[in-house]
This record gives structure tokens, sequence and C-alpha cells, in this order.
């Protein structure tokens, strides 16, 4: 069985859970950070010495960095389309992932979705620079999910922040 150390509100945290379902794996998550403390022990350090959420145990080896984690149980348990086995058709999923979590998440989360969870309007050119971002993705869907039919690991890191998006209560 894996164990996820991290809270469930954590996006990262989040981000390793959705994985893991995906894939049908077992999962023991317990409740790390934040108001709940314990990434500060000595023993969680030892894990994970920046003491962020989330960080994966499993049999094998003991894991920090949510993509980090994602990439390696969709390499470790997943199968095409999820995660290609071929690097030529895997890239396109990478990438797309990659940007999900660098580019479209980090345009998001902190200039507009923390103003907005704390009751004020975003910047307005904060918010146009995440717009763009939703122009692209939009201008790339390549049918219900980023890359055609299939859930790949590009739609997790894309589809955290797009359900933050729409459940935030933007105008």
């Amino acid at each position: 069985m894996l164990t996820v150390h991290g809270r469930a509100t954590s996006l990262n945290v989040q981000a390793v859970m959705w994985t893991a379902a995906e894939l049908g794996l077992a999962v023991d998550r317990r409740d790390v950070g934040l108001n709940f403390g314990g990434n500060d022990t000595p023993e969680y350090l030892a894990m994970n010495p920046n003491g962020l959420v989330p960080t994966l145990q499993d049999e094998h080896v003991t894991l920090f960095e949510s993509a980090a984690i994602v990439r390696y149980l969709a390499a470790r348990h997943g199968r095409f389309p999820f995660w290609p086995e071929d690097p030529v058709a895997r890239a396109p999923v990478d990438m797309w992932a990659e940007w999900g979590k660098t580019t479209l998440q980090a345009s998001f989360l902190r200039p507009v979705f923390w103003p907005t969870l704390a009751g004020t309007q975003p910047d307005a050119a904060a918010r146009a620079r995440f717009e763009k971002n939703l122009d692209i993705l939009e201008s790339r869907l390549a049918g219900p999910f980023m890359l055609g039919a299939d859930l790949t690991v590009a739609d997790i890191e894309i589809g955290l922040a797009l359900f933050r998006y729409f459940t935030c209560g933007l105008d």
C-alpha cells in the first residue's frame, strides 16, 4: 500500500491522489501540513527536507514533489494512453502536464485564486495572463481531454487548476 503524507486540501496532494485513483491504487493518506502540522518533525524532514506536502512512501521509494510523484506512479502502474511507455508518444503528455503545473496553475493560483478566495478581485493584468493561458488551452484541446479521447497525466495537472477556477466564484 502507498502512503501519502499531506492534507486533502493541498492542490499538490490532490494531484497525487487523483493519479492514484485513476490507477486503482490503494492509498493511506495522512493529514500533514498547515493546521495539521507534522511536517516539521525530524521524521518528516528525513523523508522530505523541504517540509512540504506531499510525500509518498511505497515499498520501493520515498518521494517528494507532486509532479515527480505523479510521473512515478504513472510510469510504475500506468499504461497507454494514460502514460505511454514509448518516449515519443509520452512526450506530448509530459509536455502538457508540465505546462499545466508550471504555467496554467502558476498563472491562476497566487494571482487569481487566492485573492478571490480572500474576497478581493484579482489584479486585472493577472487575470488577463490567466485568461490568455485558458485561450491557449482551448485552442489546443484535441477532444474531451487535452490530447484526445482518453484521460492522461496531462489532464490531471490541467484539471486541478480548472476545477478551482470553475468552483471559486469568479465572474
